[in-house]
């Protein structure tokens, strides 16, 4: 017998947006977020206000975590929403405790500017260090939760970019 309600399982995840931006060298952008117990490298990401578009979206959250706000084109949008769960201990400290993780539409972003418009110190900084690095690298640098998900977008983004080549 299931004790269960109807629905009662179902998880919230908050929308977001999330972004995979590279420079002429195919390096992506990675930023080390301000934590206090570990070294959490990201791409940048967010989540998408109350009737905002993905692609809006995508462009406030990279001018908001990176300052970049000209010299880029955006490639390619994935088809699918991408998910991931926090841990526990996060999903009860983040987002007021009403969600479990995030569903994501992820971007591949070409910057084409300096790394001198790269500027991580915004109003709500979101990292306290950044780099171009290497997809391999960035999967050994992130939290483990976010391994998955970013295996699926590096997946899906590199064969749009052999698309491109």
């Amino acid at each position: 017998m299931n004790k269960y309600k109807p629905g009662l399982l179902k998880e919230k995840y908050r929308r977001g947006v999330g972004m995979m931006i590279i420079n002429k060298n195919k390096e992506i952008f990675i930023g080390q977020r301000f934590e206090k117990d570990k070294s959490a490298w990201q791409m940048p990401q967010g989540g998408i206000d109350k009737g905002e578009k993905t692609i809006d979206a995508v462009i406030r959250e990279m001018n908001e975590e990176t300052g970049i706000k000209k010299n880029f084109k955006i490639l390619y949008e994935t088809k699918i929403w991408h998910y991931y769960k926090l841990p526990i201990y996060l999903q009860k400290k983040l987002w007021g405790g009403k969600f479990v993780g995030q569903k994501q539409k992820w971007f591949l972003i070409d910057f084409k500017g300096k790394d001198s418009e790269i500027n991580i110190q915004t109003k709500k900084p979101e990292f306290k260090k950044w780099k171009w690095t290497s997809s391999k690298k960035m999967m050994e640098l992130i939290v483990p939760f976010k391994k998955k998900l970013y295996a699926n977008v590096v997946s899906e983004m590199v064969e749009e970019l052999n698309k491109n080549n």
